[in-house]
């Protein structure tokens, strides 16, 4: 019996859009679905309260960095992550993969697994597939990712090629060495980079491998984004209708809306919160960089169509003060604004594809939010 459950509702006439509900231990999720990104078991600068009121159906953490600190020995003890942290909806760990494969030089590549130096004070670790499984039984995430490798942009042909063969061979071995079939689902990863027959040697052999889920990996690493698009085009048709389907590492509002339509169901990025942290604003009019001079005395709020607790209550003159001023209110301000801004989309998305519209949505927000089609 799987740990999790997807229900199609419905297909967008307009397009390969999807509706659908993935049912997980921890509550349903409607689907598409935006993931906001927990790294260190916290959400930055926002409380689990927070999180439900703006909409968050579930949200992601990283093996990785709860792997360094505070450990998952630590976390299983305290009795798992939600306990931990105090969420009690859904919880999607990533394998650690993208983390450890991002640290360049730090990072040496076997058959068996990686070995790597900490970022925090250059001590040695070594994570299998066997070991990312450990650890994200111990974190007792709903949805656990396979190990795997992120192949960079550009890559040759033939490093992406052993690269996804590895991927498809470590994947095997996390579904052996997972202990909690019951309560966690494994989400398989296709890569293959920008090749589009290895791409589909991916999908045909990730998805030969019966699992609950599966990801697109090895995009938003720096290839333009008509690539991207097209990537998904023949991506996702050779994934199962039956099961979710997650973009790994996408967040722009642009983005979100394209995969959609391509027939992606599920998202996670850290580009609202990140950004939230520099003063940038997303809107319905577009960006807004309200640490800029030009809104020193703008008494209006961030976005006039937002209804979060920040657009309600303060206006960007305000917000401004904070960030220059250095407080840690523009950072909660912001991110809560930006993250209820990306859920409200998926919202939006989700009645779009209700009433067969999504095409014309997209227009619609493409036209006001000032991106070309």
């Amino acid at each position: 019996m799987s740990a999790i459950r997807y229900e199609l509702i419905k297909t967008c006439k307009q397009s390969g859009a999807r509706l659908g509900i993935l049912h997980t231990p921890h509550g349903s999720i409607e689907t598409p679905i935006f993931m906001p990104v927990g790294t260190q078991a916290t959400v930055k600068a926002m409380t689990p309260e927070e999180l439900k009121e703006i909409g968050s159906q579930i949200i992601l953490s990283n093996t990785y960095h709860l792997y360094m600190r505070p450990g998952h020995e630590l976390v299983k003890e305290a009795g798992g992550l939600h306990k931990f942290m105090n969420w009690d909806k859904p919880i999607l760990t990533d394998s650690g993969g993208f983390q450890v494969f991002s640290l360049g030089p730090l990072r040496k590549i076997t058959e068996e697994g990686v070995t790597f130096k900490s970022h925090l004070d250059g001590s040695k670790h070594f994570i299998s597939p066997e070991k990312a499984m450990e650890i994200q039984n111990a974190l007792g995430s709903d949805i656990m990712m396979a190990f795997d490798e992120c192949a960079p942009y550009p890559a040759d042909r033939e490093y992406v090629k052993n690269s996804l063969e590895r991927t498809t061979r470590w994947l095997q071995r996390c579904k052996d060495a997972h202990k909690n079939t019951e309560n966690q689902a494994l989400f398989g990863i296709i890569q293959g980079g920008m090749y589009k027959d290895l791409r589909e040697q991916s999908a045909k052999e990730v998805t030969a491998i019966d699992l609950p889920g599966y990801a697109i990996g090895g995009l938003s690493v720096g290839e333009p984004k008509p690539l991207m698009y097209e990537v998904l085009e023949y991506t996702t048709p050779l994934m199962p209708v039956d099961k979710p389907r997650y973009l790994m590492g996408v967040g722009s509002p642009d983005d979100l809306i394209e995969g959609v339509i391509r027939g992606v169901d599920m998202f996670d990025c850290v580009l609202p919160t990140r950004i939230a942290r520099n003063g940038t604003a997303m809107t319905s009019q577009g960006k807004v960089v309200v640490r800029n001079a030009a809104y020193a005395k703008d008494f209006t709020p961030l976005d006039p169509e937002c209804d979060c607790y920040c657009c309600k209550n303060y206006t960007k003159a305000y917000i401004r003060h904070l960030v220059k001023a250095n407080e840690i209110l523009a950072a909660r301000l912001i991110t809560t604004h930006n993250l209820r801004f990306l859920l409200k989309l998926m919202e939006q998305v989700r009645q779009a594809i209700r009433e067969d519209r999504l095409l014309d949505f997209r227009e619609e927000f493409f036209t006001k939010y000032g991106y070309e089609l």
